[in-house]
């Protein structure tokens, strides 16, 4: 499964954006986080076009907690895009890169009085309430400064999004918003509107992450028009914003196809158009927060082959043959969370045939393996594995764990490289780290 700009050269060897994976590996080292600069814009352009075309009083908010970086930020700025951000770091990197603060928005499920602060401050187009102690902080800190703050009411419609277990947001059951069936989002609206700091925008909800169709989002929107309804009647105040998340899936594998940008949108909107003119209610802004389906696809892992080991198991054929990588649970611990499945290649074996089924290991103190019995060229210590779609929730997600140190990022366009991340060193490591007098 090539995706992007990805090929394969004359030398046998993965390209990414022009440029060859192997010569990226010996210029930059293994692990390697690889983006493919063009891929992103396209995928940018063409989820905005299919909601231009049928439903224009639209927003995307890019789910930076996907991937961000400093230069991430600037693509993101350069497209035209808002962003969200769920953290007080994520909200810092946002505002170093020059991103328009008017063009952000502010989540979490439990923010800090130091993280609203640093919001309001900053002059964030938004901030999307959570519970009712949050409501309570952020209206008074308002107040205190002098200052009235937009904001969205996040609220849980009860849908099943029919996902991993530990995605899933939008049921009744969860820790993210204000339950719609026992009537607390309701009466957080009610409470919003009384604060007398707090400016009412609309309600947001978001229902889970890599949703391989449509239906849990057309769900979703109908119940929220269901609530914008109920608020209009209870509190006669039209809801100017509807904010339905993100979640689209992409393809880890060959054989996931998730609905494209044109069947979403027709999906959703046709959902929303009919729910609203049944309720005969007024067009809100529809807003969404794409993440990884906007850059998923766009992100290529490199390691270094190590170790190879042949060991007997029961099932046929009898014996497993385990590739170690250079990296592993440190750099992607989506496997062990969330029993993540990937595809990979030989980067310098691309054109060769895949004739071994092998797994891949990692190399931390752990049942560490990112992919189990995926086929292969055949493998020798020195080659360069590449793992496919690794742009979401990878360089995010990665620690020390083990010591190890976190991988460097290059985005790749038209046949340039450009490091955007360095790699950790060791002296960094203890950077931080202090030994009390009793210990010296």
């Amino acid at each position: 499964m090539l995706l992007g700009t990805q090929r394969i050269d004359e030398n046998g060897h993965l390209e990414v954006g022009g440029c060859d994976t192997v010569a990226l590996a010996k210029e930059f080292g293994t692990p390697l986080y690889v983006i493919d600069e063009a891929e992103i814009r396209k995928t940018i352009r063409a989820y905005r076009a299919a909601f231009d075309e049928v439903y224009p009083n639209h927003k995307i908010y890019y789910a930076s907690k996907a991937f961000l970086t400093l230069a991430m930020a600037r693509l993101v700025a350069q497209e035209g895009l808002c962003m969200d951000v769920a953290s007080l770091g994520e909200l810092y990197v946002a505002l170093q890169a020059g991103f328009p603060p008017e063009k952000l928005a502010l989540h979490g499920n439990n923010k800090s009085l130091e993280e609203l602060a640093y919001a309001v401050d900053s002059g964030v187009g938004h901030i999307v309430l959570d519970n009712f102690y949050e409501i309570e902080n952020l209206s008074r800190l308002a107040r205190s400064k002098d200052k009235t703050v937009d904001v969205l009411v996040r609220a849980a419609p009860g849908v099943d999004p029919h996902t991993h277990r530990r995605i899933r947001t939008g049921q009744a059951d969860t820790k993210f918003g204000f339950n719609i069936i026992d009537g607390s989002a309701l009466e957080a609206v009610k409470m919003v509107l009384k604060s007398g700091n707090l400016t009412f925008r609309g309600i947001h909800c978001h229902v889970g992450s890599q949703l391989l169709d449509a239906e849990t989002h057309k769900d979703a929107t109908e119940i929220m028009v269901g609530l914008m309804a109920d608020i209009v009647r209870e509190t006669g105040v039209a809801v100017e914003v509807l904010n339905i998340g993100g979640g689209l899936g992409v393809r880890y594998k060959s054989d996931q196809i998730p609905p494209s940008y044109r069947e979403l949108a027709l999906k959703v909107t046709t959902a929303l158009k009919e729910a609203i003119s049944a309720a005969g209610l007024p067009y809100p802004q529809l807003q969404q927060e794409p993440g990884r389906s906007l850059v998923g696809e766009a992100g290529v892992t490199l390691y270094t082959v190590g170790a190879i080991k042949t060991v007997p198991i029961k099932e046929d054929p009898g014996t497993r043959t385990y590739v170690t990588i250079d990296g592993g649970m440190s750099d992607n611990p989506r496997p062990q969370l969330y029993d993540a499945v990937y595809e990979c290649l030989l980067a310098n074996k691309a054109d060769e045939t895949l004739e071994k089924i092998v797994t891949i290991a990692g190399k931390h103190c752990e049942t560490d393996i990112l992919i189990w019995n995926t086929l292969i060229a055949s493998p020798a210590p020195g080659d360069l594995l590449a793992v496919q779609t690794t742009g979401a929730y990878n360089f995010v997600m990665a620690s020390n764990y083990n010591r190890f140190l976190r991988p460097a990022v290059v985005f790749v366009n038209e046949g340039q490289a450009d490091l955007v991340v360095k790699r950790d060193t060791l002296e960094q490591m203890i950077v931080n780290e202090c030994i009390p007098e009793r210990l010296r």
